[in-house]
């Protein structure tokens, strides 16, 4: 039997981690560069918030530049991708077996939550184009922690087909404190990560589910929840018998924890 593919949960940052790769971008690069059996990428990002639960079924995703105010540099990168249509159509066979109401986006790109961690995940090719196909399923505005790690669980299936499933957020998301240039990491920032990193190392799963009663500084980390959910999407999709790694990753802009955990990667 083929191992499944694996499973991810990155903190994205700042779109300058596309040209500012700090620890966390090799640390991707490495990992990406393990022998593992992923053939696509799917990917959950807070920035394709929808009414109701939907897939990319476009063959040729648009590299999506949502953000304004950053160097011209970065309107310029492009993350071309072979066509993802067949995993794509099976996404979304797999979520309608859960019994999930899913629905088809023929034009929607790829957003920054997903193409600017995989520039130094899957790093594009000698002709420019990604190595694997790359598509998205969408964060319900309605959902919390309790319905994204469902969506994960329903998902998880698509690994035996070889689809590697990643959940694309932010350790800790609070915009109103970033502060541009070297800062030194808010002591608040810490100790959420770590509370958070010994929940999901332990495997335990109802405690990251209700982080919002019981995480230090919870609130603060998240004054909205968006970017936090993707890595309950990610605890759904894994297994009891993966294996979990934490990368090196550091804190930018003093308050963006780039914390980032996997599951079911082959060992080194």
């Amino acid at each position: 039997m083929n191992s499944p593919a694996p499973v991810l949960f990155v903190s994205h940052g700042a779109p300058t981690f596309a040209l500012e790769p700090g620890q966390l971008g090799p640390a991707l690069t490495a990992l990406g560069q393990r022998q593992h059996a992923a053939r696509a990428v799917l990917v959950v990002s807070p920035h394709w918030q929808t009414r109701e639960l939907a897939v990319t079924l476009s063959r040729q995703p648009e590299t999506v530049h949502d953000f304004g105010g950053f160097p011209q540099a970065m309107y310029r990168l492009r993350y071309p991708v072979p066509d993802p249509l067949p995993f794509a159509s099976k996404a979304m066979q797999t979520l309608a077996c859960a019994g999930l109401r899913v629905a088809g986006d023929d034009h929607r790109g790829l957003d920054h939550g997903a193409w600017v961690p995989l520039m130094h995940l899957l790093p594009a090719g000698a002709d420019g184009v990604a190595p694997l196909p790359v598509f998205q399923v969408s964060l319900p505005v309605h959902y919390g922690p309790a319905e994204a790690w469902r969506l994960g669980r329903a998902l998880s299936a698509l690994r035996d087909e070889g689809v590697l499933i990643v959940g694309s957020g932010s350790m800790t998301h609070n915009l109103r404190e970033v502060q541009w240039g070297d800062a030194a990491p808010a002591p608040y920032v810490a100790e959420f990560s770590r509370w958070v990193e010994d929940a999901v190392a332990r495997g335990d799963d109802d405690a990251v589910i209700a982080y919002r009663q019981h995480a230090p500084h919870a609130a603060r980390a998240h004054p909205t929840e968006e970017h936090f959910l993707p890595l309950l999407v990610a605890l759904g999709a894994r297994r009891h018998d993966d294996a979990f790694i934490s990368l090196a990753a550091d804190t930018t802009h003093g308050v963006l924890s780039m914390s980032t955990f996997g599951w079911g990667w082959p060992q080194v």
